[in-house]
């Protein structure tokens, strides 16, 4: 078991109890292998995606259907669709930001804009994948929101831990610490307060079918470039 099986895990139970839905990848191997990893274990109504136009199945060479982009953006704006998205800044409150470093009025550099954040944010769940959990990414005020945080975040999912906002003011939380991490080593490496309850878990690791399927997925092992 590696850190990126963990982080597939915990990425694949953001999808759990969600039934039939898009579940949609966008972050890189780490989310699409969590998305179709749920589909072929404990949510087998899920809805997988190549990330462009198809729906996927349990064999990565065969296409099950075709979704035009106006049923895609129909699933978003109805809620239908569940999606993993990457960002360069979170805040305490989930608000995101990928359009820019820096004021927005003149930034230092530009990023991706918003795209299709704020439709994603406002419309359905939404989680986040962060390969590099520091002060730079997790900061206590973004320069621009591009997605805005609230009930409809689902999880954020870094390399060192899994937090949500389920708190009483929607704060984040410390939900788990993967293993070998520790608790003070995610506290230091978030620029602002989080909340910790008073028994932090370890998240936890793949079973042995979900390794199995693991090895089906992704036979090179790009997992692990996370």
């Amino acid at each position: 078991m590696s850190r990126a099986d963990v982080c597939v895990v915990a990425c694949a139970e953001a999808f759990r109890g969600d039934g039939e839905i898009l579940a949609a990848g966008i972050g890189g191997p780490i989310t699409t292998l969590g998305a179709r990893l749920a589909r072929m274990t404990f949510e087998p109504d899920l809805l997988t995606t190549d990330g462009v136009c198809h729906l996927t199945g349990d064999d990565p060479q065969v296409t099950e259907g075709w979704l035009p982009f106006r049923d895609h953006l129909w699933l978003v704006l109805t809620g239908r669709r569940h999606v993993f998205m990457g960002a360069s800044q979170i805040d305490r409150a989930g608000n995101t930001n990928i359009s820019c470093i820096g004021a927005w009025e003149r930034p230092k550099a530009q990023l991706l804009g918003v795209r299709g954040a704020p439709g994603n944010t406002v419309c359905c769940p939404t989680s986040y994948w962060i390969p590099r959990h520091s002060p730079r990414v997790f900061v206590e005020r973004v320069d621009m929101v591009s997605g805005v945080g609230g009930p409809l975040l689902r999880r954020v999912v870094t390399n060192l831990a899994v937090l949500d906002l389920r708190t009483p003011d929607g704060s984040m939380r410390l939900v788990s610490v993967h293993p070998g991490v520790s608790v003070e080593e995610v506290v230091d490496a978030t620029g602002f307060e989080l909340v910790i309850p008073p028994d932090v878990p370890t998240t936890r690791g793949p079973t042995e079918e979900e390794l199995r399927v693991l090895e089906t997925l992704d036979p090179g092992n790009l997992r692990e470039a996370m």
